[in-house]
């Protein structure tokens, strides 16, 4: 074990942590510093998450890695959505091993140690509208979209013509009370933030046939 993974034990108490704040740990030259993270990772004491973004090995670690916390850290700004936040929300039966988010940014894959991430790219007004944030057991936390904004996601992702609640039911196999637990407040976030006129269509239909 080398002193920048000493450092790291003693001092970065998050599982995931970034070239900056190994910067910060380790104030050498680059040149050291890189030498020490390479040697770290063939030595089996850190994984490489992406380029900047580190982690040490199972055996170091305080707390686990929540899947869901480290997506906004691979590739951000990001919200987790689509079948990922439907499946913890607990809307649709299927568990789902690789998360997926819409991020600001061009859509990108990444094949990491910790899992698959997968980002895709929405249009919208305001990238925040309809998110929450979530918490773990560890006090972890991440962006997650509502179970409306993550249907209209979807709909738009998979161009498709959905205009009730009537396929929700039968593709993604959603229960109508889940479907009933939807409020006007739930579309009122929404208001304004889509272009697509797919997720306008489905919004609208599915508000009237939900909201009284």
């Amino acid at each position: 074990m080398n002193r920048l993974t000493k450092n790291i034990i003693a001092h970065i108490p998050n599982p995931l942590f970034t070239a900056k704040e190994l910067a910060v740990l380790e104030p050498s030259s680059d040149n050291v510093r890189y030498a020490l993270v390479k040697r770290a990772i063939a030595g089996g004491d850190m994984l490489k998450i992406r380029r900047g973004l580190y982690a040490l090995s199972p055996l170091y670690r305080k707390t686990g890695i929540n899947p869901l916390s480290a997506a906004q850290l691979v590739y951000g700004p990001s919200y987790i959505s689509l079948e990922t936040a439907l499946s913890v929300h607990g809307w649709i039966p299927e568990g789902v091993r690789d998360i997926t988010s819409v991020a600001l940014r061009p859509p990108k894959d990444f094949d990491t140690p910790i899992g698959h991430f997968s980002y895709v790219r929405v249009p919208q007004k305001t990238l925040y509208a309809g998110v929450n944030r979530g918490t773990g057991d560890e006090g972890q936390s991440w962006l997650i979209a509502s179970p409306l904004k993550a249907l209209a996601d979807y709909v738009y992702c998979h161009k498709l013509d959905w205009t009730s609640k009537n396929p929700l039911i039968d593709s993604l196999r959603i229960e109508e009370d889940q479907l009933s637990e939807m409020t006007q407040a739930d579309f009122d976030e929404l208001e304004g933030n889509y272009s697509s006129r797919r997720v306008l269509r489905f919004l609208a239909g599915l508000k009237k046939e939900i909201v009284p």
